[in-house]
C-alpha cells in the first residue's frame, strides 16, 4: 500500500490521479463527481472528490480548464490490492486516482476550474474486467458517452487535459470528449500518468482530433513517482506562463 500523505491547508498543496500497468493495461475505477467546479487561486487547499460536486455553475469569464479523466479502482484507503495502491494517492483518507491528483495540483495552481469526465454507463472496479472492457473498447474503436457535459465550454481558451495511459492510447471515452467539442483557436495543454508508456503516440492523436487548436507541451509522470511529483508538476504549470 502506498503511504498516506498528510496534507496541510495552509502553505502546502498536494492533490490526485490514475494510472495503469507496466505495460499500461488500465489501473483504476470511477468515483464521484463530474460537474464543473469554479474556484479562485488562494489557499492551497485540495478539492475532495465529494467536494467536486458543491458548486456546478461555470465562472462567468472564465479562461482555464481542467478536464480529466481517472479511474482509482477503489474509494477505501485501507487494505488495498497491489493494482488498488498503484492506481491511488491518499490524502488525509481520501483516495485520489493518479491523473485526479494531477488534475488537482494543476487546478490549484492556475486558480481554474475543473471537470471530471465519467462514463454515463459507470466503467467495473474490478481490475481485470477493467482490462478487458478497455481492451474491448479499443478494439471496437468505441466511443463511451460521457455523463455530462460542460457548459460554456466556448468561455475557456486553455484547456488542461488528463488521462492516464491504457493499452498504449487514451481511454476512448477521451476520444467521445475532443469529438464533442470545438477547440478551434483553443489552447490545449496534455497531462497524463502511466505504467511505462508516457503518452505513447496520443499526443499526436490529439493534434490530428484538434487541428485547429494549439497543443502545448504536456507533462507526463509514472504512477511510481505521482505520489512526490507535486513540485515537479507545480513547476511545470508555472513555466508554462499561463
Amino acid at each position: 500500500m502506498k503511504k498516506i500523505l498528510t496534507l496541510f491547508l495552509s502553505l502546502t498543496l498536494l492533490l490526485g490521479l490514475a494510472a495503469c500497468t507496466s505495460d499500461d493495461k488500465p489501473q483504476n475505477t470511477p468515483q464521484n463527481g463530474g460537474n464543473v467546479q469554479t474556484g479562485a487561486a488562494q489557499a492551497p487547499e485540495i478539492t475532495t472528490p465529494d467536494q467536486e460536486n458543491e458548486r456546478p455553475e461555470m465562472a462567468e469569464g472564465g479562461k482555464t480548464l481542467v478536464v480529466y479523466f481517472s479511474m482509482p479502482e477503489t474509494t477505501n484507503p485501507n487494505n488495498m490490492t497491489t493494482e488498488e495502491a498503484n492506481s491511488t494517492v491518499v490524502i488525509d483518507g481520501e483516495v485520489l486516482g493518479n491523473t485526479q491528483y494531477m488534475a488537482y495540483v494543476i487546478r490549484q495552481t492556475t486558480g481554474g476550474d475543473i471537470f471530471r469526465i465519467e462514463p454515463e454507463v459507470p466503467y467495473p472496479t474490478d481490475h481485470r474486467t477493467l482490462v478487458d472492457l478497455a481492451a474491448e473498447e479499443q478494439e471496437n474503436n468505441a466511443r463511451p458517452a460521457i455523463a455530462a457535459q460542460i457548459a460554456n465550454f466556448a468561455d475557456y481558451d486553455t484547456i488542461f487535459v488528463g488521462y492516464p495511459n491504457w493499452w498504449g492510447d487514451m481511454p476512448m471515452i477521451m476520444y467521445t470528449f475532443f469529438e464533442a467539442y470545438d477547440f478551434s483557436g483553443k489552447t490545449i495543454i496534455p497531462f497524463n500518468t502511466h505504467g511505462g508508456s508516457g503518452f505513447s503516440n496520443t499526443i499526436a492523436t490529439i493534434q490530428q482530433l484538434e487541428p485547429d487548436a494549439t497543443l502545448l507541451e504536456g507533462l507526463t509522470i509514472s504512477r511510481n513517482d505521482i505520489q512526490d511529483a507535486e513540485a515537479e508538476i507545480v513547476d511545470w504549470v508555472n513555466d508554462l506562463g499561463i
